[in-house]
């Protein structure tokens, strides 16, 4: 194991782990038992428990918005909700590591940092998105965030079909980029 492959083996088992259990089932062992390595390997490259949980997070939100496509350079209006309905479908696991850090960053005051970098990710990704469409609104890069985070919650506590929201950001999105 690299170091580059080893630390993302580590950071994705670190996601598993705590959307299986939260954060109190997030031990150097239970990481290195779900990728398979041993738990001294986690210490060595990430030290502290917090250090982990920083580490993890960064990689889930750059995760997420990797593979929604919100990290494109250029987009047309239908690839950009393409990227809005995929993040609302995206996997379970990494979703869930993110919603179990924020609801713990109520307890813990130094998680809020990693709250706020979520948060702030997101929300920028989106409002990078609606820019090169020609749209600066940020109400609507609001309505759009806080929309797709309800889906997403949502769809991971009680899964339905989210299409009549998704069609309607859509047609916002469609509506407010500046036709030539």
């Amino acid at each position: 194991m690299n170091d580059v492959s080893g630390r993302s083996a580590l950071l994705r088992a670190t996601v598993v782990v705590v959307a299986q259990g939260g954060l109190r089932a997030l031990t150097y062992r239970a990481v290195a038992a779900e990728a398979g390595v041993s738990h001294g390997l986690v210490r060595h490259h990430f030290g502290t428990r917090d250090q982990l949980i920083a580490e993890a997070m960064e990689y889930a939100i750059h995760t997420s918005l990797r593979d929604s496509n919100m990290l494109s350079e250029a987009l047309t209006p239908e690839e950009f909700a393409g990227g809005i309905e995929s993040l609302a479908e995206r996997e379970a696991s990494i979703q869930s590591f993110q919603y179990e850090l924020l609801l713990e960053s109520r307890r813990r005051p130094e998680l809020r940092p990693l709250a706020e970098l979520h948060y702030r990710s997101y929300r920028d990704a989106i409002a990078r998105q609606l820019t090169r469409l020609g749209v600066d609104d940020a109400a609507l890069t609001e309505l759009i965030w806080f929309t797709l985070d309800g889906i997403v919650f949502k769809q991971l506590v009680l899964p339905e079909d989210v299409a009549p929201a998704v069609r309607r950001m859509r047609e916002l999105v469609a509506a407010a980029v500046p036709t030539n």
